[in-house]
C-alpha cells in the first residue's frame, strides 16, 4: 500500500487538524487576508491593474477557492466514520461470501477534485473504492465518498492519494482489506512559445494508481479480480499493468517543463511573486519547507507568467492586418456569391481572471467568402485565438476580442463560437462535472439572417468522446 506512517492516521482518525478561528468571518480570517495580499502581488506581478472592474474581487474569489479547495486539512475522518458504521450480520464459519459482513462492497465514479502539489493546479479524480467487511460491522456508503474527499481536498499527488484513502478507510472501518482505485486527468497547458510549435497538443495527462490492505494487499490477489470485474460492468475499463509505470515518473507536466528543454532563453523568477506563492501554501496549512513543495512557488509562477499583459501591438505570428485587407478583399470579390467559410475547432489556453484557474477549449470561426478566392490560413485564425487565449481573460470577452479582431481581414460577416471546459466549474464548490460552456458572436450578416446562422450552427463538430 505504500511506505505511510501508519502512526499518523491513527492520529488523524482520533484527532483531526485544528478547526481555526470559528468566531471570526470568513473574509476577516487571517489565512483569508494572507492569501488575497499574496494574489495582489501575483497580479502586480503580470502587469495587472488590481482596481480593474474584472480584478477588484479577484483575491478574495482566490481564496475562498483555495481554502475549499484544501478545507480537508480541517476535517476529521474520525467525524466521518463514527456513528456511520451499522451491525449487519453475515458468514462467520462457512465457505463463500454472502452480503453484508463478508461480501465484497464497491462505490464506484466517485467524481473527486484535488489541487496537484507540484504546479497548484486543480486536477480531476475519477474514484472506485472498494472493501470486505469484518465483525458484521459495514459503512454508509455515502462515508466512503467523504472520507475520500477530505484528502483530495488537500495538496496531492495520486499515488499518496489513493495510499491515504485506503489506509485511513482500512482504520476507520477495520474491514477484512481495501480496495482504492484513482484515473486522474491533469490539465496540460502548452506554454506561450510550444504553442505554436505544437499545434496537436493533448489538454490532459492521465494517471491511474490503485493502493490496497488486507486481502487487496497483493496485486495478484482474486478480491483484486472481483473488485475490476464490478467496475467493468459499469463500462469502466482498467488496464492493472499501466499502474505500475504510473509511480515511476512525474505525472505533473510543470516538472517535465522544468527538465525539457523549450527555450534558450532562460527567464528569472519573480522572486515577489514565488514569496506571494509560498504565503499562499502556507496559509491553507502547508509546510512550503516540505520536499514535495520545495519547487512548487516557482513551478505555479512560471507557468502564470504565461498570461503576463503585455502592451503588444496587434500584429499575430507575423502579420498585420487592418480594415484596408477587408475593403480589397471586398473589391476583389466583387459580382461573386458569397459563401460560407469556416475554420473549426481550432483549440486554445487561457486563465480566468476572477478565479486564476485555467479554462480551455476550442473556437469555431465562420465568414462569407467569394467563390473562386483562396481561404484565409489556418495559421493566421489559431494565432488569433491564442493572442486573446494567453491572457486573464472570461469566455464571453475572448469571443468578442476574436470577432472583433478576424473582422479587420474577414470582412464584416463573422460568426465566433466558443466552447469550453472551466475548472472553476468542477473544482470549486458546485463541482459541475462534464458541465461546459458555449458562447456566440455575431457580426453582419450572421447578426441578421438567421438561415446563415443556423447552417454553420447545424455544421459544428459533434464531440467525441472525452479524451481517448
Amino acid at each position: 500500500m505504500g511506505a505511510l506512517d501508519e502512526g499518523h492516521f491513527c492520529a488523524e482518525l482520533e484527532n483531526g487538524v485544528g478547526l481555526g478561528c470559528p468566531e471570526l468571518g470568513f473574509e476577516e480570517e487571517p489565512e483569508t487576508i494572507a492569501i488575497e495580499d499574496a494574489v495582489k502581488v501575483l497580479l502586480h506581478g503580470l502587469g495587472e491593474d488590481v482596481n480593474r472592474e474584472g480584478l477588484v474581487k479577484t483575491p478574495l474569489r482566490v481564496a475562498k477557492a483555495l481554502r475549499e479547495g484544501t478545507r480537508g486539512y480541517k476535517q476529521r475522518v474520525k467525524d466521518i466514520v463514527q456513528g456511520a458504521l451499522f451491525p449487519e450480520a453475515g458468514l462467520d464459519n462457512a465457505v463463500g461470501q454472502a452480503g453484508g459482513s463478508g461480501g465484497l462492497v464497491v462505490v464506484r465514479e466517485l467524481d473527486l477534485f484535488s489541487y496537484c502539489e507540484s504546479c497548484l493546479l486543480p486536477f480531476q479524480v475519477k474514484c472506485h473504492v472498494g472493501y470486505v467487511p469484518s465483525g458484521q460491522r459495514v459503512l454508509g456508503l455515502s462515508k466512503l465518498s467523504r472520507v475520500a474527499d477530505v484528502f483530495a481536498k488537500r495538496l496531492q499527488e495520486p499515488k499518496r492519494l489513493a495510499d491515504e484513502v485506503c489506509m485511513a478507510l482500512h482504520h476507520g472501518i477495520k474491514p477484512a482489506g481495501v480496495a482504492v482505485l484513482l484515473q486522474c486527468l491533469h490539465i496540460h497547458f502548452p506554454n506561450l512559445e510550444s504553442v505554436f510549435l505544437k499545434p496537436n497538443h493533448k489538454g490532459w495527462l492521465k494517471s491511474l494508481v490503485c493502493s490496497g490492505s488486507g486481502v487487496f494487499e497483493n496485486e495478484n490477489a482474486e478480491s483484486w479480480t472481483d473488485f475490476l470485474s464490478l467496475l467493468k460492468c459499469r463500462g469502466t475499463n482498467v488496464d492493472r499493468t499501466s499502474t505500475r509505470h504510473s509511480n515511476e515518473q512525474s505525472w505533473c507536466p510543470s516538472q517535465s517543463y522544468s527538465c525539457a528543454k523549450t527555450s534558450s532563453k532562460i527567464e528569472p523568477v519573480n522572486q515577489a511573486m514565488v514569496t506571494g506563492v509560498t504565503s499562499i501554501l502556507r496559509s491553507l496549512g502547508e509546510d512550503p519547507l516540505r520536499k514535495e513543495l520545495l519547487g512548487t512557488p516557482a513551478r505555479f509562477v512560471k507557468w502564470l507568467m504565461n498570461f503576463q499583459n503585455t502592451n503588444l501591438e496587434r500584429k499575430l505570428n507575423g502579420f498585420a492586418f487592418s480594415r484596408v485587407n477587408a475593403v480589397e478583399t471586398d473589391k476583389e470579390a466583387s459580382g461573386k456569391e458569397k459563401q460560407i467559410q469556416s475554420e473549426l475547432e481550432l483549440p486554445f489556453w487561457s486563465q480566468c481572471e476572477h478565479h486564476l484557474l485555467p479554462f480551455h477549449g476550442v473556437v469555431h470561426i465562420g465568414y462569407m467568402g467569394a467563390e473562386g478566392l483562396d481561404p484565409i490560413g489556418k495559421s493566421l485564425l489559431q494565432s488569433v485565438v491564442h493572442f486573446y487565449g494567453f491572457k486573464l481573460q472570461v469566455q464571453e470577452r475572448i469571443t468578442r476580442q476574436i470577432a472583433e479582431t478576424v473582422t479587420s481581414f474577414l470582412g464584416g460577416d463573422v460568426i465566433v463560437v466558443v466552447e469550453a471546459d472551466h475548472t472553476c466549474m468542477i473544482s470549486r464548490g458546485i463541482e459541475k462535472v462534464g458541465s461546459s460552456t458555449a458562447t456566440i458572436a455575431v457580426l453582419g450578416r450572421y447578426a441578421t439572417d438567421s438561415v446563415a446562422r443556423a447552417m454553420f450552427l447545424q455544421n459544428l463538430p459533434r464531440p467525441t468522446a472525452c479524451e481517448e
